[in-house]
């Protein structure tokens, strides 16, 4: 039988191995966490580029999009992305055909094709507002006549948007506006044309020689954005 010294002796390091036995116990959980998050992990299987359209959501919105017009491997997976990077051919709006790989002896000609980027907008000022709240510090006093009829307005020298000018539909500047450089590489120069969906910014990028026919620039742009946001 064990005498009291010996009791007192047993239930003192019971007491005082507990928090290390705890400390252990906790420090062997966070390692294997650490283990798990950081092991390398065989990837999924890859999106074939004639897969049906992907459900990728960015800024809360789903989008529908062709694997094929995805330009970076990277994006080309269904969920929630930050961002997609976009080309389409021009005029049909189809991805460009993945048989046909571009290179230094068949670059990607930029008249040809529709760039589309859609990013969170993490807080950006609508494009909306933009137009009316910022460009208009940086713009010059009157706008001319631009191809089939499209507004331009320039915007001065020394400010930000150097080199550049602002074009709109003269009947509706809230439907159709773009910023256009005045000069570019193999065209006149290319336009930025942004949209505020939900809280998902969409760029379109095309070439500014397509301004002579702008009606059906704005026309198309919303048929490719309605068949990647179908209205709710």
């Amino acid at each position: 039988m064990a005498g009291p010294r010996q009791r007192r002796r047993d239930s003192g390091f019971s007491l005082l191995g507990l928090p290390a036995l705890v400390l252990l116990v906790a420090t062997a959980a966070a390692t294997l966490y650490i283990a798990y998050v950081l092991w390398p992990r065989w990837p999924g299987t890859a999106v074939t580029l004639d897969a049906p359209s992907l459900p990728i959501t960015i800024g809360g919105e789903t989008f529908n999009i062709e694997p094929a017009a995805i330009r970076q491997d990277i994006q080309r997976k269904p969920g929630t992305q930050t961002r997609v990077d976009l080309t389409y051919r021009w005029p049909s709006l189809t991805p460009p055909d993945p048989t046909q790989k571009p290179s230094v002896q068949n670059p990607v000609n930029p008249n040809e094709r529709l760039f589309v980027t859609i990013a969170a907008a993490d807080g950006a000022l609508p494009p909306l507002e933009r137009a009316k709240t910022i460009y208009p510090r940086y713009l010059a006093e009157a706008a001319t006549a631009g191809p089939g009829g499209i507004a331009v307005r320039a915007f001065r020298d020394g400010t930000p948007y150097h080199g550049e000018d602002f074009v709109y539909d003269p009947d509706a500047p809230d439907h159709f506006f773009a910023r256009c450089a005045r000069s570019g590489v193999g065209n006149s120069g290319m336009c930025l044309y942004d949209r505020r969906i939900g809280e998902a910014d969409i760029t379109v990028r095309f070439p500014r020689d397509w301004l002579t026919d702008w009606q059906t620039v704005a026309h198309n742009i919303d048929h490719l954005l309605t068949r990647l946001h179908p209205p709710r």
